[in-house]
């Protein structure tokens, strides 16, 4: 626990250090600048997760990894003020479809992140995300996902699964394994017609989908 706790302190301390450095690398053509939102997400992603390392859950590895991600998502889009009821809402992150994530989320949950709680729930129907504004659709609902995703359109809602071209049939961000290792992919186009804002940092960690790389795969 001390460690972990000492470890999360160390992270801080980079951070701080490195979002000088950042700012003075925001050219686009800045490998040097990519590397380093590269290492800071992903330092990120390791502040986040640290505290479920703690809870000792038998979520597994890979699970515990989409967690953080999904909490990291959170810092880097942004909704429209329409998308919450006042300044006290939550921003409620729901899973549709059966649950791989077990324990692994339980850690994130009541997190503040954008000055708001984030409350995760579990629904089985796309008829149950109401106030919905990141949905995990799990792969249990791959068949049925052409007509979720048309069910969504023009909400104000932050898609994100593991279905396999997720991102090129209309989600908006895609988890996929590059190497066995996990990255992301992410659709701006289905992010605007929702009428959402992902931040540059995060576009420049994924792999961009765009109507030209979504027509070479169909």
């Amino acid at each position: 626990m001390a460690i972990l706790r000492g470890h999360s302190r160390l992270v801080s301390h980079t951070l701080g250090k490195m979002f000088p450095l950042l700012r003075l690398m925001r050219g686009k053509g800045s490998m040097l600048g990519r590397i380093l939102i590269t290492m800071i997400f992903c330092l990120s992603v390791l502040v986040g997760s640290s505290s479920i390392v703690n809870t000792n859950t038998p979520a597994s590895p890979e699970y515990l990894i989409k967690a953080a991600y999904l909490y990291n998502f959170t810092k880097f889009v942004e909704w429209p003020p329409e998308a919450f009821k006042d300044n006290l809402s939550t921003i409620n992150l729901f899973i549709l479809g059966t649950n791989p994530f077990g324990e692994a989320l339980d850690s994130i949950k009541n997190r503040m992140v954008q000055g708001r709680r984030l409350n995760i729930k579990h629904v089985n129907h796309i008829e149950e995300i109401s106030g919905c504004h990141i949905l995990f659709i799990s792969s249990s609902e791959k068949d049925n996902l052409g007509y979720i995703l048309r069910a969504l359109k023009n909400s104000t809602i932050l898609t994100v699964s593991e279905i396999e071209r997720f991102a090129q049939r209309g989600g908006i961000i895609d988890f996929i394994l590059v190497e066995n290792k996990i990255h992301f992919e992410i659709n701006p186009d289905a992010a605007q017609q929702s009428g959402l804002k992902i931040g540059s940092q995060l576009l420049r960690l994924a792999k961009i989908v765009t109507p030209e790389s979504r027509k070479e795969k169909e």
